[in-house]
């Protein structure tokens, strides 16, 4: 008996848990993804800075913004996750099959794609930050509250699942 096992057989590992499970990436494609957000966040564009200065601290309307955060294969530059929106400032190297793509996949995930350009960002600000304040209007987080709320009553509120969200057969 080897393990407390008969012939030397042991049971496979578990599946990989955590980071990356359902997205099917690798741990180092991961990695990556993290690394190069870390450098995107450290080497922002001139518009990007200038809509974090807008976004930044619960600005717009009390909204919590992150910028260049990793979702599934992607980076996105500034993601609303109670409100699952994306937004994206798009320079001239854009490929716009490409970013259909992406949106329709990102879509799929529950979250709305918002693209605006490095020249709507530079020169109507207040148009941009009206368009997302729009975009957020009505829309609510693709994650369900936790099962068991802290004793304070934080997470009671029911929502319902947005298309595509990953607990929507529930």
């Amino acid at each position: 008996m080897v393990g407390g096992y008969d012939n030397g057989w042991q049971p496979e590992a578990p599946p990989l848990q955590g980071r990356g499970l359902g997205w099917g990436l690798s741990q180092p494609q991961i990695d990556w993804l993290h690394q190069r957000a870390r450098e995107m966040r450290s080497n922002p564009t001139e518009p990007e800075k200038l809509l974090w200065r807008n976004l930044s601290n619960s600005q717009l309307e009390g909204l919590k913004f992150r910028r260049q955060e990793v979702i599934g294969p992607y980076i996105a530059d500034f993601m609303c996750p109670a409100r699952s929106l994306i937004v994206e400032v798009d320079g001239d190297t854009h490929d716009e099959v490409k970013d259909r793509l992406r949106d329709g996949e990102l879509a799929d995930f529950g979250f709305h794609v918002l693209r605006v350009t490095n020249e709507e960002v530079m020169r109507n600000m207040d148009g941009v930050l009206q368009a997302i304040g729009l975009a957020a209007e009505g829309r609510v987080s693709r994650h369900m509250p936790h099962p068991n709320p802290s004793p304070e009553g934080e997470g009671l509120e029911c929502r319902a699942p947005l298309r595509g969200a990953p607990y929507e057969e529930m």
